[in-house]
């Protein structure tokens, strides 16, 4: 994918599937306290993060936070140290152990994801019977982080500047993978050692470390996303310390980053077309044909787009790859689709702000400020760089870049040529695609939509087969994730019931889960 969209490239964040998240409320303030470790017998190099006591703080009016020491280098843990950041709320109710949520991206931040959106992150069952724990895994936002840019612009230029030539000719590789090198440049300046070892393992090894030091001796997990690769690969390398693990939303790790896209594509195009069939019944639709037409009506405003981009008030131009940005992040919640009625509406009109404004809340930029408020789509590109290796082939490109196409006619152009912005970056992947199949854990729930643009189905249904001790829950409906989206049918409260009653009771669905 080229540049302003290669964070979708892997796994869309679950903070994407509102478009305004609701925040929560506490009239509790907890108190300073420490978490007693585990004290469980490890490697003596092992033993300072094991054996960390965590010292809680309260913050945030509801919530305490508290920091953890990891190994910079887990392959050299007596050396440089980086720090966790975490957050908790406390169960309201009996208490069954900490559960740690993770919202995706990768490079979502979980502290903010539970501080700020509690009660979009797990329901009131959950709150009553945990510690829900929000961390920021290594390389994101408020744990030590990856860092590319002083100056926001420099993000800006590097996100929403129109790239030089037309899309898979030589020279726009070439301008492409020029700007990609300068970027990876300035990424190893500001963050150093750290951005060679921002890979997933060396996340799930983190997350042991969490679970040791907040007195668990099973991790209680709960991934969304890219957080169910993070929950496989944990669950893989540690199989006998997996307590209640339920991945929504789920990951591949046998798909290659052009794969994925592949099946993203497709996934979108197909929402999008659902959309427009949709659209008619929606007040000021702009579409008033037949639903071929009005894709085709789509794909020549992107078209025109690339030819005659729209200015800002800020300066920035609209372009179809912005453009493309601003229209898959409604696409991840059936509850956004009036958004693209604006959307479409306001830059048909030749306005395109409304679109900057989307697609700054998909880049976590503050349009009012020009400032980004996170560092996640630099810890996305950091992390994807690592765990997926690319292939810079050109010929191999241009046919991945048919493949693409055929499969999404309209948008799927805008996700090509994604090889090209590892191939520039300063580290080399560390992981390939394989199976994690997690021989000896508990039971993992694996919930799969059958209308998920992001993460598609069908890996839901494959990674339920791998896992040993896989249990597949499938949630008939549309958008991105399944889990507490609502009690409205009886499909979601099949999931809520099926999520809740595994965490808390510990019932194991004797077979697959089927919510219609």
């Amino acid at each position: 994918m080229n540049r302003s969209a290669r964070r979708l490239s892997i796994a869309a964040v679950i903070v994407a599937a509102a478009i305004v998240l609701s925040g929560c409320t506490s009239l509790f303030l907890p108190q300073k306290t420490t978490s007693t470790p585990t004290n469980e017998s490890v490697p003596a190099d092992l033993a300072p993060y094991y054996h960390q006591t965590l010292k809680w703080t309260p913050c945030n009016g509801a919530f305490q936070c508290s920091t953890a020491t990891v190994p910079l280098d887990w392959s050299k843990p007596s050396g440089s140290t980086i720090h966790l950041a975490l957050i908790r709320h406390l169960a309201t109710g009996h208490k069954l152990g900490s559960l740690l949520v993770n919202p995706g991206g990768p490079g979502a931040s979980g502290f903010d994801f539970v501080r700020d959106s509690l009660n979009f992150a797990v329901d009131k069952t959950l709150q009553a019977n945990y510690d829900i724990v929000g961390f920021d895994p290594r390389g994101d936002n408020h744990s030590s982080a990856v860092k590319c840019y002083t100056n926001p612009k420099t993000l800006d230029a590097f996100i929403f500047d129109i790239p030089k030539g037309v899309m898979g000719s030589d020279e726009w590789i070439a301008n492409e993978e020029k700007e990609v090198k300068a970027f990876g440049a300035d990424c190893l300046h500001y963050t150093g050692a750290l951005l060679g070892q921002v890979d997933t393992v060396s996340a799930a090894r983190d997350l042991d470390v969490l679970r040791a030091a907040l007195g668990d001796k099973k991790l209680n997990y709960l991934g969304y996303s890219y957080g169910t690769l993070l929950g496989q690969t944990y669950a893989n390398l540690y199989p006998k310390k997996t307590g209640r693990l339920v991945l929504d939303g789920v990951v591949d790790p046998q798909v290659s980053a052009d794969q994925l896209t592949e099946y993203q594509a497709k996934g979108f195009e197909d929402e999008l077309q659902k959309f427009v069939e949709e659209c008619p019944t929606m007040s000021g639709c702009p579409f008033t044909g037949s639903v071929a037409s009005s894709m085709a009506e789509i794909g020549s405003l992107l078209d025109s787009l690339d030819k005659s981009p729209l200015r800002n008030k800020d300066g920035r131009e609209l372009g179809a790859e912005t453009m493309f940005t601003a229209i898959i992040t409604p696409l991840y919640n059936v509850d956004n689709w009036p958004a693209l009625v604006d959307l479409f509406t306001t830059v048909m009109h030749g306005d395109p702000s409304y679109a900057f404004q989307i697609a700054d809340q998909y880049y976590e930029r503050n349009s009012t400020t020009g400032k980004y408020t996170d560092n996640s789509y630099e810890a996305f590109n950091a992390i994807n760089c690592l765990d997926y290796p690319s292939n810079t082939n050109i010929a191999y490109m241009r046919a991945e870049a048919v493949k693409i196409d055929k499969v999404a006619p309209v948008i799927g152009h805008l996700m090509a040529y994604g090889d090209v912005f590892c191939d520039g970056w300063p580290f080399k992947a560390a992981e390939k695609p394989g199976p994690l199949p997690a021989v000896g854990s508990a039971p993992i729930l694996v919930i799969g939509t059958t209308g998920d643009p992001a993460t598609p189905y069908v890996m839901a249904q494959h990674v339920a087969t791998v896992l040993q001790n896989g249990r597949l829950v499938t949630y008939h409906g549309d958008g991105h994730t399944a889990y507490n989206k609502g009690t409205a049918t009886a499909a979601e409260r099949c999931v809520n019931s099926t999520v809740d009653n595994f965490f808390v009771k510990d019932t194991v669905p004797k077979t697959d889960v089927d919510c219609k």
